[in-house]
């Protein structure tokens, strides 16, 4: 029976899946890394970091017939004329080109860069910090001769071949997501030479071969590849992932950019289509954090139940979870978060319910602006360390007024990279089979209808909570 490996380059550490294809896992390894932080606000690896990790993955996985990865998206990679590592790759969550941001935006208009690209310049995106690099390193930008992402840095090593996949390449900044090609107006007006770009494959495609004949898909970044591995790869069902961020992303069947991109439209990893998702950077991160500054050593399950003797609503406490800023529908990193509403009478379990909730609108909000650009999804299909929870799942179902699936396997990105791996290995013709062959649905949790009477207008006041809260930080 064919053996497929899936590879999910993360931030703090690398996964791998080995599976088979029925869609049983039938191996599981990770290896963690740390990332540095040189100054605030700034994060950067070593690739060679994620080399080690996904070698040391590979060698407890053991044998496959084909491979697919995924991975963090953004990452900033610069190679020299040797393909070798010109310094660490500044990451997705580093916040320090809010200058080359607004530059950006003004050299090309915000109108036409939403039209090309389907977002705005924001500081998590690539092109930015290329701009960056150009500006204060400038010696280190003279030897610049191929951008890569993160995971196309490990294919890179793999197979010896440089390449990236459209839906990875979408959060560049610097790709025509409508076109599914690099941008010739984009890379012109930032003068970036056209010839730094790696082709950019369709995800199930083959992207190179390692020195034993092992195909590898070119992959997708890792929202998308989730999205593939928990079956969502046409408009219908949503991925509602819950992990250190949270994002809602629907597939769409045609290039629908937000006009005000208050989401992300990017390609998606099936062909001739796209899609939409909305990001919120403190979702579980939320709840990690509270447990950090006000209960340490508590384990999480133990502030949950907390939490559920706790009414909807938590006693009127509300929290805003911007502690890292936002991403959307608000692009703003300066915003911050919030507790509104305290009282004597409210102790840790309220405070924890109020995280949970919060969280949930934020949620909400992207769901309602996916609404916008395509049809309502009718199902959310979860993953990521959060969808443990089951009150945490009923309030989110409550919140966003929609029954919450789990699949029978939790690997997110890597199982998806691995389905995709399987489509370029020929294990399976396309992605759609693929899909239909490994993915199930396990267990449904619906919304709550007693509850709705306290989330509807919750979520209205969670609404007019962001322009007040600005209207305070002015102050």
């Amino acid at each position: 029976m064919p053996r497929l490996i899936g590879l999910d380059v993360g931030t703090t550490g690398l996964k791998g899946v080995a599976v088979s294809e029925d869609g049983r896992v039938d191996a599981r390894a990770e290896e963690p890394y740390p990332f540095a932080s040189p100054r605030p606000g700034w994060t950067e690896q070593d690739p060679e970091v994620w080399w080690g990790a996904c070698r040391r993955v590979l060698r407890r996985l053991g044998h496959a017939d084909a491979i697919g990865v995924s991975g963090q998206m953004h990452g900033l990679v610069l190679l020299d004329a040797d393909l070798r590592p010109i310094r660490p790759a500044i990451l997705w969550n580093d916040g320090r080109t809010a200058a080359q941001c607004a530059w950006i935006e003004t050299a090309l208009g915000r109108e036409e860069l939403i039209a090309l690209t389907g977002n705005r310049a924001l500081t998590g995106f690539t092109a930015p910090k290329l701009l960056w690099v150009r500006e204060h390193e400038p010696e280190l930008y003279a030897r610049v001769r191929h951008v890569l992402l993160p995971k196309d840095y490990v294919r890179l090593r793999l197979t010896g071949e440089l390449a990236t996949d459209v839906s990875d390449a979408s959060g560049t900044l610097l790709f025509d997501v409508a076109r599914r090609g690099w941008s010739g107006r984009v890379l012109d007006a930032l003068e970036i030479p056209r010839e730094w770009m790696a082709p950019a494959l369709e995800s199930a495609l083959v992207a190179g071969r390692t020195q034993d004949g092992t195909p590898v898909a070119a992959g997708a970044g890792d929202q998308a590849a989730g999205a593939i591995g928990v079956g969502v790869d046409r408009p219908g069902p949503a991925s509602v992932a819950l992990g250190t961020s949270g994002v809602v992303f629907a597939a769409l069947d045609a290039y629908r950019p937000d006009g005000e991109a208050r989401l992300h439209t990017f390609c998606h990893a099936r062909p001739d289509t796209w899609h939409a998702m909305g990001v919120m950077l403190s979702a579980a991160g939320s709840l990690r954090w509270l447990r950090d500054v006000a209960a340490p050593g508590v384990e999480f399950a133990a502030l949950i139940a907390e939490a559920e003797r706790w009414e909807p609503g938590a006693g009127g406490v509300r929290f805003l979870p911007y502690l890292t800023g936002e991403r959307t529908p608000h692009a703003d990193p300066d915003v911050r978060g919030a507790f509104v509403g305290l009282g004597l009478e409210h102790d840790r379990g309220a405070l924890t319910r109020a995280v949970l909730e919060g969280v949930a609108y934020g949620l909400r909000d992207a769901l309602e602006v996916l609404a916008t650009v395509g049809p309502r999804p009718a199902v959310g299909r979860v993953s990521g360390g959060g969808a443990r929870s089951g009150l945490w799942l009923r309030i989110i179902a409550s919140a966003l007024r929609m029954p919450l699936e789990h699949t029978e396997v939790e690997e997110g990105a890597a199982y998806g990279a691995a389905l995709l791996g399987g489509v370029a290995g020929g294990v399976f013709p396309d992605v759609e089979t693929a899909i239909a062959r490994c993915v199930r649905p396990v267990g449904r949790v619906e919304p709550d209808p007693g509850w709705a009477g306290v989330y509807e207008p919750g979520y209205a006041r969670f609404g007019a909570s962001y322009p007040a809260l600005k209207r305070l930080e002015a102050c």
